[in-house]
């Protein structure tokens, strides 16, 4: 912690930073007392994160906001999120997600007709728009207009920039989306939008417990290219998410969630936190970040035996409660 605190100490903010958790739907809803650790860990921003969901990568129709959903991940459940979270005075995105069955990865949603193309396009932009409408009733902070799908903005752009514009036309507040690590870069849109949202999985060092400079300079093309592409577009980068396993090997493809990675190694995870908040968090063309993933029973997640992404009750959750109080 000797280094952290020498970092921050010598360093200045360029402005108020986007301090975020990723606030995961629950089956219940959330109260004070689920806030308070949000409000611990220094953070000003929260992403609610209703649901639709898909059959397989090539079925065209999403389910969406139905009582067979948890209540967290339908619109009802994301406005009493929203409102109890604010009580507090944390901003919100509203991103809302997919999820397909088995869990699939989402860029890889794409159909084998014209005809499916349509029925696809039509069902995302209902379920896109249901939450554009309560992003404006309720006002949010940003909107975040999908995530991680790569092959469907890819193979149908003229779709997206037309809902980019059916979006403006009800929702009046900031716009992201939320590109995979290594599709941001192909992104045709960003210029319709306020920030370049990427999903920051980055891996960073091949090490079993990676030092906090071997995460240094594994950092340094990656960062080198997002700059750039924050300069030719004249937007500042937003982390829709960011965030490490609690595992050996945690900095080699942090967007691994497979369930056989069970060692659990804090200093694995701390060690990359900490090199991604020294590489970002002071650059000024840097608007922060949202950790992946906080859950709302504080008291019942992480811990000492937890090998999955939350830092809750783990070394990594005081860690960026220290870069989030400076950075407030």
């Amino acid at each position: 912690m000797v280094l952290v605190s020498v970092f921050i100490s010598s360093c200045a903010a360029q402005f108020e930073k986007i301090n975020g958790v990723s606030y995961v739907a629950s089956r219940e809803e959330i109260n004070e007392e689920h806030v308070n650790p949000v409000v611990n860990i220094q953070a000003n921003f929260a992403a609610v994160m209703p649901f639709g969901f898909i059959k397989n990568l090539e079925h065209p129709e999403i389910v969406h906001n139905t009582n067979r959903q948890w209540f967290g991940e339908t619109r009802v459940g994301a406005k009493q999120y929203i409102q109890t979270l604010r009580k507090k005075q944390i901003k919100i995105m509203i991103k809302p997600q997919l999820w397909v069955w088995k869990g699939e990865f989402t860029g890889l949603i794409e159909m084998k007709s014209e005809e499916n193309w349509k029925v696809l396009e039509e069902s995302y932009s209902k379920f896109i728009m249901e939450y554009a409408e309560l992003a404006q009733e309720v006002k949010v902070d940003i909107f975040c207009i999908g995530t991680e799908l790569e092959r469907f903005v890819s193979q149908r752009p003229d779709y997206w920039f037309d809902l980019i514009s059916q979006i403006k036309n009800v929702y009046k507040g900031k716009l992201t989306y939320a590109a995979n690590w290594d599709e941001f870069k192909r992104t045709p849109f960003w210029n319709e939008l306020d920030f370049i949202g990427i999903d920051a999985y980055f891996p960073v060092s091949n090490s079993k417990t990676p030092t906090v400079n071997e995460c240094l300079v594994g950092w340094e093309k990656h960062k080198s290219l997002i700059k750039t592409i924050s300069e030719t577009y004249n937007k500042p980068i937003l982390f829709t998410e960011f965030g490490y396993r609690s595992v050996d090997y945690s900095g080699k493809q942090p967007w691994v969630s497979d369930m056989s990675m069970k060692g659990v190694n804090f200093e694995a995870q701390n060690n990359t936190t900490q090199a991604l908040f020294e590489t970002f968090w002071n650059e000024n063309w840097f608007a922060g970040g949202f950790v992946w993933k906080w859950f709302h029973n504080h008291d019942k997640v992480g811990g000492i035996n937890d090998h999955q992404f939350t830092p809750q009750n783990k070394p990594a959750e005081s860690l960026i409660k220290k870069y989030y109080e400076f950075y407030r």
